[in-house]
């Protein structure tokens, strides 16, 4: 573990497994993505747990992780507030270096050691929704009044003729 800028980094030093001195190293660590902004939220509200290993397969090493975290976003339809706990799991090939460029099946190393933090963290980002809502069937806010319809109806005049659609409603009467 790194630390830079007085933030905890985990950097896994991949020597030995590219080497085939050692099979398996795993790695159990947190990761704070409180600062990580989304939509104009900022949703990681706990922790991201971490826990995974990397193992040795023919000069490369396969890294297996699993990742736990709660956020809260608003529904984008209702604006009620939502609180999930998500778990993911992620792997990839890492390699010394890489013969063809555009093979994006594998991620190149450099220097011996990869950096958990930022390669989780784009992992996780790339996982998340772009769309929350709090149900499927979430019926959203009344436009003219702002009331939560999942509550019930509102009162309000729902058949109101928008103003700058007025003079087409004319030409129907």
């Amino acid at each position: 573990m790194n630390v830079a800028f007085g933030v905890l980094r985990m950097i896994l030093d991949l020597k030995r497994i590219f080497a085939g001195e050692s099979e398996k190293l795993p790695f159990v660590f947190e990761m704070d993505l409180s600062d990580t902004e989304w939509s104009g939220q900022y949703p990681f509200i706990s922790p991201i747990s971490v826990e995974g290993s990397v193992s040795a397969v023919a000069g490369e090493a396969l890294l297996e992780a699993k990742v736990s975290f709660e956020f809260s976003m608003p529904c984008d339809r209702c604006m009620e507030e939502i609180r999930e706990r998500r778990t993911s799991r992620f792997s990839h090939v890492l390699v010394p270096r890489l013969e063809n460029e555009d093979n994006d099946r594998y991620i190149s190393v450099e220097g011996d050691s990869v950096d958990l933090d930022e390669l989780l963290r784009m992992d996780i980002l790339l996982e998340i929704p772009s769309k929350f809502l709090c149900r499927e069937d979430c019926k959203g806010l009344c436009p003219s009044c702002g009331k939560n319809l999942n509550d019930g109806p509102c009162g309000c005049n729902l058949h109101q003729v928008d103003p700058r659609l007025e003079a087409l409603r004319k030409l129907i009467d």
